[in-house]
């Protein structure tokens, strides 16, 4: 999703060039929990499954075309400590041909901690504890899983890595940061820099694995260019 405003005068389409750097927000690449609908946090590290593989080397492609389009002097490659996001990024990096490119990686960019949900269905975890599944599903920024952690606990740890890569980006027109993260760690980023309320971040924000998301920041004001983009889906 992306939205070009017209100028006078110019043919349409025409390249936009943001006034300001731009953030891609990335969730990490499919593995055999994510595909089966399982709770995966931070009690394992599995790898890519193969079709994850796949899927992150047509997301390289996909992130090295939309920075063709980006105007990038400057470019930051960063990275949750999770195996799944470091394959991801490392596929992204490929695609980019930057051998120079180092990965930055981010422990305080981890997925929600599950606790006793970890490895769960949303189903089981409603079977296992109703009342406490119910509302979280109501407000899971405030609610924290069982011996695990809320969105408010992800948010704080995550966004104190995010916002200087932020302030980074506003400093100089010319630069980009590509952070490959996870599902609620980017839904509750996304959430936060529109404004929108922070108990509705799973239900406004959508994140595929493999999905990324552009925002730029122009005049200080974060814009959202593209929400949840597909590998391998034209250009809008």
């Amino acid at each position: 999703m992306v939205y070009r405003p017209g100028v006078e005068g110019r043919s349409w389409p025409y390249r936009y060039t943001p006034r300001v750097g731009s953030l891609f927000l990335v969730r990490h690449s499919a593995t055999a929990a994510s595909a089966a609908g399982r709770s995966l946090g931070q009690a394992s590290d599995p790898h890519l499954s193969d079709a994850g593989v796949t899927l992150a080397g047509r997301l390289g492609v996909a992130v090295a075309a939309e920075l063709a389009e980006l105007p990038h002097d400057e470019l930051r490659l960063v990275a949750s400590s999770a195996l799944r996001c470091r394959q991801t990024a490392a596929q992204i990096a490929v695609a980019l041909e930057r051998s120079d490119l180092a990965m930055e990686v981010e422990p305080g960019l981890l997925e929600i901690d599950y606790g006793r949900w970890e490895g769960l269905t949303p189903e089981e975890c409603m079977l296992r504890d109703p009342a406490l599944r119910r509302a979280w599903e109501e407000d899971p920024f405030l609610t924290g899983c069982p011996d695990g952690e809320s969105g408010a606990d992800v948010a704080a740890r995550a966004f104190a890595v995010l916002t200087p890569i932020e302030r980074w980006l506003s400093d100089q027109r010319a630069r980009c940061a590509i952070v490959v993260a996870h599902n609620h760690v980017n839904r509750l980023r996304l959430c936060a820099l529109m404004g929108w309320p922070m108990r509705d971040y799973r239900r406004r924000v959508v994140q595929d694995p493999g999905g990324y998301s552009i925002v730029t920041f122009t005049d200080g004001m974060p814009v959202l260019r593209r929400l949840n983009s597909a590998p391998g889906a034209p250009l809008a």
